[in-house]
C-alpha cells in the first residue's frame, strides 16, 4: 500500500463545508479502492490536507468539480516519518499546527532522512512543543510536519532549534 497526499482548497470555507468535503472525499477514495488515513483542516476551514492509502501506486486524480471544491492538488505520493502508520490509523491524532517546508532541490530523500534522524532529538530542548509526524513527498517537493504546541511562536522556535525553515505555517482546527 502507498500513501498519497491530496490538498483541497474549499470554495466556501466553513466548518460545515469542510466536514461535508471530507465525507465526500472519503466516499470517493473508498469507491476508487483506497482509504482515508487522516485529514487535517486549517483553522480558517479553507484547506484540507488528506492522507490516503491506495494499493499498487494507483491513486486517482480527483477533480475539483467532482469533489465540489475550488482546487485539488494531488495525488502526491508521500512517506510517513516520525510515526507508524498503524498508530496514525488507530488514533487519527489531531495536530495543532502544520508546517509546510518546500525542500530545496539539492536535498534528496536519503539526505532528508539522515538530517531528520540527526536533528529530531533536538526537539527535547523545546518541551512545550511535541513533534508528531511528517509526510514527505516522494518527489521531494515539500514535506508537511505536524506539531502539538501552545502557539505559532513555539512552533517557529522548535523549527529554529532543528535548523529547518518554515515556508507556510497553518493553525489547524
Amino acid at each position: 500500500m502507498s500513501l498519497y497526499l491530496y490538498e483541497l482548497a474549499l470554495t466556501a470555507p466553513s466548518r460545515e463545508q469542510a466536514e461535508l468535503t471530507i465525507k465526500r472525499f472519503d466516499a470517493a477514495a473508498a469507491e476508487a479502492g483506497g482509504g482515508l488515513i487522516e485529514t487535517q483542516v486549517t483553522a480558517d476551514h479553507g484547506r484540507i490536507f488528506a492522507i490516503t492509502e491506495f494499493a499498487d501506486c494507483q491513486a486517482p486524480d480527483f477533480t475539483a468539480a467532482a469533489l465540489e471544491v475550488e482546487a485539488v492538488d494531488g495525488p502526491s505520493q508521500v512517506r510517513l516519518v516520525g510515526a507508524e502508520i498503524d498508530q496514525v490509523k488507530a488514533a487519527r491524532p489531531d495536530a495543532g499546527y502544520l508546517v509546510e517546508w518546500d525542500i530545496p532541490a539539492e536535498i534528496d530523500m536519503d539526505t532528508y532522512l539522515s538530517r531528520k534522524a540527526e536533528k529530531s532529538p533536538l526537539y527535547a530542548d523545546v518541551p512545550e512543543v511535541a513533534f508528531l509526524r511528517t509526510y514527505v513527498r516522494e518527489d521531494m517537493a515539500k514535506c508537511l510536519c505536524f506539531y502539538d504546541a501552545p502557539d505559532e511562536q513555539a512552533v517557529r522556535h522548535a523549527r529554529d532549534v532543528v535548523s529547518t525553515p518554515v515556508d507556510r505555517l497553518h493553525k489547524l482546527g
